[in-house]
């Protein structure tokens, strides 16, 4: 039986990991597979997305809107970030819809690849955080740069390797300061879930809306708002290295799991 308190424990973990760049769809298929706990389906997916839409939303609906009014207003900054973003989420909706079912089926069956995913994109991050410049503004963003962070948007398919860590890498990658990086990142995710919570949301009201989904919902939701303003705020001032390396410390359990249960 699936209870209300795995439906907040789940819902938080959503909120918090989907914003960090260490996967929630790693954590989302690890936790109930540490503990045995029973698979709370496709229907409770859909409302943590839904609540890190919700989250996504309350933080930039400033953003958003300046930028929307930027297409009557001829503000050229926000017009032309509306515009980065359109051309950042069309590689990825398109990858992530024609391969989104084979990749999550190859890694949900096989933990181990989801350790082995965790780790690579955390040295991985580490390298290219420690290592890259930390001078190029948001405003310096080309449209080349926006067709790259958003190809690489498409590796969130497979489990393990997060949407904000594949677009903050490659945003490091590029030489986009850290607070940049994770801003255009999260900008970049609302069309994504956006449009995939539009696609999916008509299973909540076949699938029926139960106490669990809705604390699901709500925990996502809040728990979200919290991990954006934490991110945005913590890489201010330090760097992305300590997701890293947690990515690496939670490879290294899920691997040794992995072999003391085979």
């Amino acid at each position: 039986m699936f209870s209300t308190l795995q439906a907040i424990i789940l819902g938080a973990v959503q909120g918090l990991t989907e914003f960090l760049p260490v996967s929630s769809s790693a954590h989302l298929v690890l936790i109930p597979w540490f503990f045995g706990w029973q698979d709370p389906g496709l229907v409770f997916d859909v409302a943590l997305h839904l609540g890190t839409l919700v989250a996504l939303l309350v933080y930039y609906w400033r953003d958003w809107f300046e930028m929307a009014a930027s297409i009557l207003n001829g503000d050229a900054v926000r017009r032309r970030l509306l515009l980065l973003l359109i051309v950042a989420s069309i590689p990825g909706a398109l990858i992530g819809l024609a391969l989104e079912k084979q990749a999550e089926t190859l890694f949900r069956e096989h933990v181990l690849w989801i350790g082995l995913a965790l780790g690579i994109l955390g040295i991985v991050l580490w390298f290219i955080d420690a290592y890259r410049p930390n001078k190029r503004t948001l405003g310096q963003l080309s449209f080349l740069d926006a067709i790259a962070i958003g190809l690489s948007q498409a590796l969130a398919i497979f489990p393990g390797v997060s949407r904000a860590g594949a677009t903050i890498t490659m945003a490091r990658l590029l030489g986009i300061e850290r607070q940049d990086a994770a801003n255009f990142s999260f900008l970049m995710a609302t069309p994504i879930i956006a449009g995939a919570g539009l696609v999916e949301g008509r299973k909540i009201l076949h699938g029926g809306m139960t106490p669990q989904v809705g604390w699901g919902f709500v925990a996502a939701a809040f728990f979200g708002i919290i991990a954006i303003a934490g991110l945005v705020r913590f890489v201010k001032t330090r760097t992305y290295v300590p997701f890293a390396w947690y990515r690496v410390a939670l490879a290294g359990v899920v691997i040794a799991v992995v072999i003391a249960r085979s």
